[in-house]
């Protein structure tokens, strides 16, 4: 029983071997003519021949999935045409394919390129910086770094000046809206107050015809000139005060003070004349 179980044994690990064999000698066959795509990819992009070295090469990735040769130069045709976007996306994928580290300082090294024309410099310093892990003694990757570490100041420098800038704005904008405010409040107190003496003056206004009205009649005539009116028709219907019986009139009593004045003086004149002549006039002997 025991070699029965031995030999099953032995005969499904021989498959197992074989199987594995086959499979290995398919993924060399695979990667060879992968490789042999990859190869064509190049000789078409150094004619320039774009289109036909992307073909080549993903034929290379299809073919075989982890070629990063067929990853990597299918980006590096990318970005010689131009089209930054899916350079990035094919050297990202080359990166986690490698291996190796010189795959990966080439990769990352490109993916730096990439990054600095996207203007994208502070992810560009990083990338460098992995090229550099990969591969300490590469001076072009070195120099790069300085380029992308530069480039990263001037926008670091600028996009502060962006936000001061921004900051300034919206103080400059706060206090234009303040004195706006403010305006608005100066402009509705002058209101107001012109609102409130053009009502005073209006009150005023009817004070005083209020007043009028009060001095008028019924009829609309002012009250004083009719009572002014009724007293010289008074006047002028009132006659001379008649002398009562028993009294003298002015004229009387001025003719008779006259008459006594005359009198009065005649009787002078006479005592003075007499003095004159002489006349001798009783006097009381004084004992």
């Amino acid at each position: 029983m025991n070699r029965i179980i031995t030999y099953i044994f032995l005969v499904f690990t021989t498959v197992g071997l074989a199987q594995n064999k086959e499979q290995e000698k398919k993924e060399a066959l695979d990667l060879e003519q992968s490789n042999d795509m990859v190869y064509n990819g190049n000789e078409y992009l150094g004619s320039d021949d774009y289109t036909a070295a992307e073909m080549e090469y993903r034929k290379a990735i299809s073919k075989k999935s982890s070629n990063v040769a067929a990853s990597y130069n299918l980006g590096t045709s990318y970005y010689q045409n131009g089209n930054m976007d899916e350079a990035l996306f094919r050297l990202q994928e080359a990166v986690k394919k490698a291996t190796s580290k010189e795959e990966k300082h080439r990769a990352f090294h490109n993916i730096g390129n990439i990054l600095i024309k996207n203007e994208k410099c502070k992810e560009a310093v990083e990338a460098f910086k992995s090229a550099l892990r990969n591969d300490p003694k590469d001076d072009e990757t070195r120099y790069n770094l300085a380029l992308a570490k530069e480039c990263a100041k001037q926008q670091q420098d600028q996009n502060q000046d962006q936000d001061d800038n921004k900051d300034q704005n919206q103080d400059q904008n706060q206090d234009q809206n303040q004195d706006q405010q403010n305006q608005d409040q100066q402009d509705q107190e002058n209101k107001d107050q012109e609102g409130d003496q053009d009502q005073d003056q209006k009150d005023e206004g009817d004070q005083e015809k209020k007043d009028g009205d009060d001095q008028k009649d019924d009829e609309g005539q002012p009250k004083d000139d009719k009572q002014d009116e009724g007293k010289g028709d008074d006047q002028k219907d009132q006659k001379p005060p008649q002398p009562q019986p028993g009294q003298l009139s002015p004229q009387q009593i001025k003719n008779l003070l006259e008459a006594m004045n005359n009198q009065e003086q005649k009787v002078q004149e006479k005592m003075n004349a007499e003095k004159q002549k002489g006349v001798k006039v009783p006097t009381d002997k004084d004992w």
